[in-house]
């Protein structure tokens, strides 16, 4: 329910990039509370997210395919789609983490950014970003999901 996850800009892409997955994800809410509908492959969610930076609160849920449909069609100004791709990394400690590397498309096309969810403060704390990491963007909203749909991208960038 605890949501722990640092964002990063993305300095350079590595190398020998896994297989993506293609998610398509809609906004009906974004603010106080995001709710958000995703397509990634066949998967279909509904997403409530509250609170903003490294901790929020989420709850999520399988949706049936005329149920994601219907939420879709109402969500048609705020829409993001992406590839993403998975990368194993470890931590110090050994705790296994992954790195999930959003390269978006249409009108963010050329733009990424990487997430790295922990499952405690402790492993968030300690995280030392590999080398093709970027700026930490973690408490700017701007680079939120929800932020990208309905701004774009931050022009200072």
């Amino acid at each position: 329910m605890i949501e722990r996850e640092r964002r990063y800009l993305v300095a350079q892409l590595p190398g020998d990039l896994p297989v993506p997955t293609s998610i398509e994800q809609a906004y009906l809410f974004t603010h106080p509370v995001t709710v958000r509908v995703r397509r990634e492959n066949d998967h279909l969610t509904l997403t409530l997210k509250a609170g903003s930076g490294r901790n929020r609160t989420e709850i999520e849920r399988e949706l049936a395919p005329d149920e994601f449909a219907a939420l879709f069609e109402h969500a048609n100004e705020l829409r993001i789609q992406k590839r993403r791709h998975r990368i194993s990394l470890h931590d110090d400690s050994g705790v296994a983490l992954t790195a999930e590397l959003d390269l978006y498309d249409g009108e963010l096309s050329g733009r990424s950014v990487v997430e790295v969810e922990f499952p405690d403060d402790a492993s968030a704390d300690r995280f030392e970003p590999p080398s093709w990491f970027g700026r930490e963007v973690t408490t700017d909203s701007r680079y939120s999901n929800s932020s990208l749909a309905s701004n774009g991208w931050p022009s200072d960038d």
